[in-house]
């Protein structure tokens, strides 16, 4: 990057900055961050509700058509990518349950909430397609070695394989630009699954074009590139959560924002101890100390804690926020021993 390049991004990092603490005074201000008004956000759950039934719906229809194509063809490359639609429908059923045991919340059995199911359920999905594609690749291995990949389709066989893969990855591709447009997590991974479906139909089509013109090997080595594609994108999609799952701390640039809020909640903080946010399935958990005056009664300190922790629980990345008050900041760390 060249110099120019250094300054442009440091001012644009100082822009989102100032955006980030212009969204905190609304907060304190108003005691609600801008955004959707109600009927916004039950619009929004209705249209993520819509697309992750077309994505299920759509993955049964077009599963039926792949398996009739895999019939046809006998290809390797095309029944590879026809398991991946199965896996599809099982995915869909994971983020779908995900979804819904998050939305029915049990505080006895469940006291902090289901929110690590979303990441949880996307490691479950992950692992069932990483073990598919070792499946496959073994498959394709022995095909190569014992020497029986003749592969022959006739005139007929050829148009019904190419019409139906053809219109697979049309009606897949629509379905990811459409998802895209949502920022939920699950409706993402649709759309990333979707991605790895135009990406998979359109390797298993011409494995199977060309290992019918030029030579048969070559649909069982589309196979295999099929498989270890779905391993890499699914190890990465496993990496991803994984980060979700262990309480890997949130970017500076939010702790900046959290510490401002903190800082401008009430004059009677003399001093911000510590500020924490961490991963909590696919929200923060926060930690903050604060410091008051050691002779402020005990009612009103809890009234500036407990306003400050519904405060930060009203940012929508934010699961659930814990304020701990003290009167001096010169002691050691809390929880010191989690640190070592």
């Amino acid at each position: 990057m060249s110099p120019e390049d250094y300054v442009a991004e440091y001012y644009q990092q100082q822009v989102e900055m100032l955006e980030g603490f212009n969204e905190m005074d609304a907060l304190a201000d108003r005691g609600y961050v801008p955004g959707m008004s109600k009927e916004e956000r039950e619009k929004l759950a209705k249209s993520e509700t819509f697309a992750i039934r077309l994505s299920n719906v759509a993955n049964l229809v077009l599963f039926a058509a792949k398996v009739y194509a895999s019939i046809r063809s006998g290809s390797l490359a095309i029944i590879a990518s026809t398991l991946d639609s199965l896996l599809d429908l099982l995915s869909g059923f994971i983020l779908w349950f995900t979804a819904f045991s998050m939305q029915t919340p049990n505080p006895y059995q469940y006291p902090i909430g289901k929110k690590r199911m979303q990441p949880l359920g996307i490691l479950v999905f992950a692992s069932v397609m990483a073990t598919l594609g070792l499946q496959i690749i073994l498959e394709s291995i022995r095909t190569l070695l014992l020497g029986d990949s003749v592969f022959n389709l006739t005139k007929e066989q050829e148009r019904w394989v190419m019409g139906i893969m053809l219109s697979v990855t049309l009606v897949k591709l629509l379905l990811m630009l459409y998802c895209r447009a949502f920022t939920n997590e699950i409706i993402k991974a649709y759309a990333q699954d979707h991605f790895f479906d135009v990406v998979t139909n359109a390797i298993g089509l011409v494995a199977a074009l060309l290992a019918n013109y030029i030579a048969g090997w070559i649909d069982p080595l589309g196979a295999i590139i099929l498989a270890l594609y779905t391993i890499r994108t699914w190890s990465m999609t496993v990496l991803e959560n994984v980060n979700s799952l262990v309480g890997r701390s949130a970017a500076p640039e939010y702790l900046q924002k959290l510490t401002y809020l903190c800082w401008n909640h009430h004059k009677a903080i003399k001093h911000i101890d510590t500020v924490r946010a961490y991963t909590f399935g696919s929200h923060y958990f926060v930690e903050v100390d604060i410091v008051l005056p050691g002779d402020m009664p005990l009612e009103e300190a809890h009234d500036i804690g407990e306003s400050l922790q519904e405060k930060l629980e009203l940012l929508p990345e934010i699961e659930r926020a814990f304020v701990h008050l003290d009167y001096e900041y010169k002691h050691k760390p809390e929880h010191a021993q989690a640190h070592f």
